[in-house]
């Protein structure tokens, strides 16, 4: 599946622009990791950018392993023809799917998704709602404020890091500088000087 067909599908799938901004800036993140790791960049954008598909239509509270995100995106996607390390790592990203995060790209997934919203909310609150000086240490502290950006699992933050091997600040830092570039179409970058 190309770029351009994974985002077609994306946006027939996802109304919201608060959820395509989420599926780009995992794909940014998941971009620059694959960068960084020697993997195949297309794979890892094409996973970031469809990781939450399904989850606007087909929401989960229930946490099913079989129904609902990620689930009824990875189906539609397997009749697609992505290939099957690409959906059991959009399944692992739920952890309650029961699939185990056993490649290097299951594991960037998990680590970038919920610290991506993380790092949004964070650049928002900021005076120039701005990454270009959010600094690692903001980050760590408002990660430990629980009234902050409540739905984001502090817990999966941590545990994205360790599973992928990258002290917790150095992964931040990482992801705040592959997402800065292209802050403005996150609709981040609009605040003060």
């Amino acid at each position: 599946m190309t770029r351009d067909e994974a985002l077609a599908l994306m946006h027939e799938y996802t109304q919201s622009d608060a959820l395509r901004k989420h599926m780009y800036a995992v794909e940014v993140a998941m971009l620059a990791y694959a960068r960084k790791q020697g993997e195949d960049e297309a794979a890892y954008g094409v996973v970031g950018l469809l990781h939450d598909l399904d989850y606007e239509r087909y929401p989960n509270d229930a946490h099913s392993a079989t129904e609902g995100h990620p689930s009824f995106g990875v189906n539609l996607l397997r009749q697609r023809g992505l290939p099957e390390p690409m959906c059991r790592a959009i399944l692992g990203h739920g952890s309650y799917t029961g699939v185990p995060r056993d490649t290097l790209m299951a594991k960037t997934l998990f680590a970038v998704d919920e610290l991506c919203g993380f790092l949004v909310a964070c650049a928002l609150v900021r005076p120039s709602r701005s990454l270009m000086d959010l600094e690692v240490k903001s980050v760590t502290k408002k990660l430990k404020d629980k009234a902050f950006a409540r739905g984001v699992n502090r817990d999966e933050v941590h545990q994205g890091a360790a599973e992928l091997g990258v002290p917790l600040d150095e992964h931040i830092r990482f992801v705040i500088e592959a997402l800065r570039p292209v802050e403005q179409s996150l609709g981040l970058g609009t605040g003060g000087t």
